[in-house]
């Protein structure tokens, strides 16, 4: 696949810039962003020409001569950054608010953890329409806007209130739920009017798209769909939107070949060094209700319990990165996950053994590839995730290739490594307790095939790939190109132990 046209510029809109504003030594400084996005589209606006439009990390009059920095920051970069401000209160209303209050904790689907505030729809519309008005400033009509995930889903709508005739496109980064539980939005049918206003709508996985499709057909009984492949063309009333699936991916080649280096390696080594003939198994996540880690303790407790035969066996690394402290529900949760793994630890440790070791903070790049390495079995429970790169990050890097990996069935990655991974439901702990056995037990030569097949995979559709085929499928005038993507449906042989 090849990019669009290249005589149109890109403009990619995101709730954050690609850089991250710091404020050292009394002056304000730009350091670059990292992650798979920034490293994917970074070159195609380098080659193309462009503008990355989003929030700069302060709030409006905190940082003076913003723009002045901003020009500085991408002066050799060959595209431009412009800042959307807003004030202090709409940005606690928006991001805080509506963002992961509402927006956040329904479409994982946990909406018991929904606030549903009316003020705080009013500032997502307000912040949604002062970043059309900055893309308005800034795009022009032959350009194609990339609009990204649900902080910016009612850009669109705005956009099209102020006369943009641009091609617009919009990817949702997190899942899409049933309609059962979108119904419970107050706000349902705008945002499902405002997702419209795109040409192209794009989902981590085939189950997205079908759950959009359903709540569409509620605002839209007449809707028609032709098509069947990676790409749909959806009909409403005059409206043609197109709806695909794009599983983002990482820089495959990147993590295998850092994963590689003197460094990581004899970092690794030292941590297994540390805990000598054990398994290690290893949990990274964010802190946040969502990544399932209590379950994940519990399911660890159980396995200690029925298989005695793991004592002095294996051990548990689980990583957990600050998020959200000052939010009392985050800091609930770092509470619950401290008291587990001291409960866990106080009935199980022996002489010389120790089960979990808790981490609780960032791990800089070259820890984050040693502990790939270092760890055995990979154990990715979230309850719910739009794609979770945690795991296809821990194939690319283990490049020893014996390696197993127990993976949620509700992350949007078990549709592409479900014939490598052990497929589990998070919430049912005796099950996960008993991958985790089958894990620790597995024949080297079947960890090997397993990784090979999830490895080749992560391999070809990687974030260059996600980047293509999202931009090609803009702009392409036959969808016969796209075929089908494969699904995950769960049934009682893809998860049986």
């Amino acid at each position: 696949m090849t990019h669009a046209h290249p005589s149109h510029r890109l403009i990619v809109v995101s709730n954050r810039l690609p850089v991250i504003l710091k404020h050292e030594d009394g002056r304000w400084i730009f350091r670059p962003g990292s992650g798979g996005l920034v490293g994917a589209l970074a070159p195609v606006l380098r080659n193309r020409g462009g503008t990355w439009i989003g929030w700069p990390g302060v709030v409006e009059g905190e940082a003076p001569l913003l723009s002045q920095l901003l020009r500085q920051a991408t002066r050799d970069s060959g595209y431009t950054l412009k800042p959307v401000t807003f004030g202090a209160a709409e940005r606690d209303d928006f991001y805080h608010g509506f963002s992961n209050e509402v927006i956040w904790p329904l479409f994982h689907d946990l909406q018991s953890h929904c606030n549903f505030e009316p003020r705080y729809w009013d500032a997502y519309q307000k912040v949604n329409r002062r970043f059309a008005q900055v893309i308005t400033e800034n795009a022009r009509a032959d350009d194609f806007i990339w609009v990204h995930d649900y902080q910016l889903m009612n850009v669109g709508r705005e956009l099209r209130a102020l006369g943009m005739s641009a091609r617009m496109g919009f990817f949702l980064h997190i899942p899409f739920p049933p309609l059962d539980i979108y119904m419970k939005l107050p706000w349902r049918f705008p945002l499902l009017r405002a997702l419209l206003e795109y040409d192209l709508i794009g989902f981590q996985t085939l189950r997205d798209r079908r759950n959009f499709l359903q709540c569409l057909r509620l605002i839209a009984p007449d809707l028609s769909i032709s098509g069947k492949g990676q790409v749909i063309t959806v009909r409403v009333g005059s409206r043609e939107v197109r709806v695909g699936t794009f599983p983002i991916g990482i820089d495959f080649h990147e993590f295998a070949q850092e994963g590689q280096s003197e460094t990581v390696v004899r970092t690794a080594n030292h941590l297994h060094e540390d805990l000598p003939g054990r398994q290690v198994l290893l949990g990274i996540d964010r802190l946040d209700y969502t990544k399932g880690v209590c379950h994940r303790f519990e399911a660890f407790r159980n396995a200690l319990q029925r298989f005695p035969e793991l004592h002095h066996r294996v051990t548990l690394i689980q990583v957990v990165v600050p998020s959200r402290e000052d939010i009392p529900k985050y800091h609930m949760l770092k509470m619950d996950l401290e008291r587990l793994v001291g409960e866990i630890n106080g009935q199980f440790t022996q002489s010389g053994w120790v089960p979990i070791h808790y981490i609780f903070r960032s791990l800089n790049r070259t820890e984050l590839l040693a502990y790939y390495r270092a760890c055995e079995i990979a154990l990715i429970t979230p309850l719910k995730d739009g794609m979770n790169l945690v795991c296809k990050e821990f194939c690319a890097a283990s490049s020893e290739r014996d390696s197993a990996l127990i993976l949620s069935e509700f992350a949007g990655a078990a549709a592409q490594l479900q014939k490598g991974a052990l497929l589990v439901n998070p919430y049912n702990v005796e099950e996960v307790a008993e991958a985790i056995h089958r894990a620790v037990q597995m024949p080297t030569d079947e960890r090997r095939a397993r990784m090979h097949k999830m490895r080749r995979s992560v391999r070809d559709y990687d974030i260059f790939w996600w980047v293509d085929s999202f931009l090609q499928a803009a702009i392409a005038r036959d969808l016969s190109d796209f075929p089908a993507p494969e699904e995950y449906v769960p049934h009682t042989e893809a998860i049986s132990l």
